[in-house]
């Protein structure tokens, strides 16, 4: 009786723990401690299945009350599965690929958050020499890894670099022409973020945003909510076409992340594909998407992966995408609803005011 009692209050523990943690961030909340359950869907998911399935060993004899838990348990798992179904194979692409692409309006990308306190740089130089990418973004690159990416610099003639040793510096390495490249800091006067101009092969010229906003839990989310809706908003205005890169600590699935994507019309590639988390490296059972290449409907997918780990607690992430401005009339780009401007525009005045406050 008493390991039947122990088995009946760690289910219904489970269970309520995982309702509890669906329904929070279902609130119109800023606060950290909510909206990191943003991440963990797949994990939930998994707990939420595990809970269901047991249910009719230890909820016996099966009463009104537990009948309602068991609801409230499949209805806490059927709305997460809805959050990531859009993150498998079995849902729709969102971006179509194009194995076949002309070397002039081929370009690749490799983006990696190489962790400020991390000093093994050979196995990320090793992955760049084997992939040849046409870009590196990397983040949290801070003056040890500014000397150690020297290297690159031989087969990179572009460069942007702000390193910084707060765990927010950038480089981008390009093999491609830079045009008017600029480092911005859109709302707080330490978080940079690059915009620039490309030029491929082909003679066009396109816009690349490497963002890299602050995560929760180190803050509450109103100032990176704010800066992915500045870029999202920019993009949108622009008629040129863009990718926006980066490490957003925010997971595909997000609200944020969401209404990005309906704000500037860009494609993700992980839609109809898999969620291909990137971090946390050093946790297998706890990984997340949280870095991404967003595309305008101008751009094909040409291949897609997530790397070996290199010493960070992120993988990197490597995109390569085919310009083909055809596309944009073939591939379904995210709408906005009509609530979506407002939405974003709340979203920045309540970065612009946190930011105000200096973060209270």
């Amino acid at each position: 009786m008493m390991v039947r009692g122990v088995a009946y209050w760690t289910v219904l523990g489970l269970g309520a723990a995982g309702v509890a943690v669906t329904l929070l961030p279902l609130l119109p909340s800023d606060d950290s401690f909510i909206r990191v359950w943003d991440y963990p869907r797949v994990q939930v998911v998994m707990l939420l299945a595990a809970v269901l399935l047991v249910l009719p060993l230890v909820l016996r004899p099966f009463t009104r009350g537990r009948a309602f838990f068991a609801a409230a348990v499949a209805g806490a798992l059927a709305w997460q599965v809805g959050r990531i179904l859009p993150y498998t194979p079995i849902h729709p692409v969102e971006a179509r690929q194009d194995a076949e692409c002309d070397d002039a309006s081929r370009l690749s990308l490799l983006v990696a958050n190489v962790l400020v306190t991390n000093r093994e740089a050979g196995p990320l130089l090793a992955q760049i020499d084997a992939l040849q990418p046409d870009l590196v973004l990397l983040v949290e690159s801070g003056e040890w890894w500014d000397r150690a990416l020297g290297p690159l610099r031989a087969a990179y003639p572009y460069e942007v670099r702000q390193p910084q040793d707060d765990g927010y510096g950038m480089h981008l390495f390009s093999r491609l022409e830079l045009v008017g490249p600029e480092v911005r800091f859109l709302l707080q006067n330490y978080v940079p973020s690059i915009r620039t101009g490309l030029r491929l092969r082909s003679g066009a010229t396109i816009m690349l945003y490497g963002v890299h906003p602050r995560p929760p839990p180190l803050e509450d989310t109103e100032r990176r909510d704010a800066e992915l809706m500045l870029v999202g908003r920019e993009v949108e205005s622009d008629p040129t076409p863009a990718i926006v890169a980066g490490d957003l600590n925010d997971v595909a699935w997000s609200k944020t992340t969401t209404l990005f994507q309906d704000v500037s019309g860009l494609l993700d590639p992980r839609v109809g594909r898999g969620p291909y988390p990137t971090f946390n490296a050093n946790w297998p059972l706890l990984r997340w998407p949280i870095d991404h290449v967003f595309f305008e409907a101008s751009f094909r997918l040409v291949d897609l992966a997530v790397l070996p780990h290199v010493g960070s607690d992120h993988f990197p992430f490597f995109v390569s995408l085919c310009h083909a401005p055809e596309a944009a009339a073939e591939q379904r780009r995210p709408e906005p609803k009509p609530e979506d401007a407002a939405k974003a525009e709340e979203k920045i005045e309540e970065g612009r005011a946190a930011d105000a406050r200096g973060g209270e």
